[in-house]
């Protein structure tokens, strides 16, 4: 477990939003939650929670599905973020890892690199330095710096997304399911990575992960979705000691481990549900 780092300030705020798709669909039902400077808060829940969309709604990248956030708001430094593009948010320090380790395929490793720091105002021995940061977080990069991206590995991509945003010179990154499709190893090697990130270079995490298991070891705070609503939050290792917690999502209880079949009616029994 890791000793906070976090500080009193809040980077980021969002205060009770629904987002709604098409004009119709309601994904997001009140969800608040709030980010300190220096901390990995970890947003956590199963397929469909509504992890992916409270991201893109920080980001800004609703629009481009349809979405829109209707009641709430959004607020980074004390400034609301309505109204930015997502590239002025990023020149302002948030910039957002997307789900599925996206990538230019067509272009080197080195290239996707060099793409992140697109927004920035820098020379290129500042860019040349930041590159250099990147290369020693991960060596596997500088390795395949002249390979086409989309013909290396999953994890190996997922470094590029990683280091291709680390290249904007963030404050804080929103990562979303970094874990997804990766062998456990690889998991662990990536959530290494973004701790080493946090504490060394001082880059804030927001994380839609779930993986509830390594999310929390990694974390300092979490908030667990369901259907839309923030159901849970605390610090992290309290979360990991929660019995509904270690039932429902470590799939432990105090009699040991579940099964499948056992929990697979968990619905009907989670407490915040009833």
């Amino acid at each position: 477990m890791l000793d906070a780092q976090t500080t009193d300030e809040t980077l980021l705020e969002v205060s009770n939003i629904e987002v709604i798709y098409n004009h119709v669909i309601l994904v997001l039902k009140g969800v608040s939650l709030k980010v300190p400077k220096g901390g990995i808060t970890a947003l956590l829940g199963g397929n469909g929670a509504g992890k992916s969309t409270t991201l893109k709604s920080i980001s800004n990248l609703l629009l481009s599905e349809r979405g829109e956030i209707t009641k709430g708001s959004v607020q980074y430094r004390g400034d609301s973020v309505a109204g930015l593009s997502p590239a002025e948010l990023v020149r302002r320090g948030v910039i957002q890892v997307m789900e599925g380790r996206h990538c230019f395929g067509h272009l080197t490793v080195e290239e996707n690199l060099l793409t992140g720091a697109y927004t920035r105002k820098a020379s290129r021995s500042e860019i040349n330095q930041n590159m250099d940061l990147v290369y020693s977080y991960f060596p596997r990069l500088k390795e395949r710096r002249k390979s086409l991206a989309g013909y290396t590995s999953g994890g190996e991509q997922q470094m590029v997304a990683i280091g291709r945003a680390l290249m904007s010179k963030p404050e804080t990154v929103l990562l979303d399911e970094p874990s997804m499709g990766l062998a456990p190893q690889l998991v662990e090697e990536i959530f290494q990575i973004v701790q080493d990130l946090n504490e060394k270079e001082g880059v804030t995490f927001l994380l839609a992960e779930q993986n509830t298991n390594v999310a929390l070891r990694y974390a300092h705070y979490g908030y667990i979705l369901e259907s839309g609503r923030v159901v849970m939050d605390g610090p992290a290792k309290d979360l990991r000691e929660n019995p509904d917690v270690k039932e429902f999502y470590l799939g432990m209880s105090d009699e040991g481990r579940k099964s499948f079949r056992e929990v697979r009616s968990y619905r009907r029994r989670k407490r915040w549900l009833n």
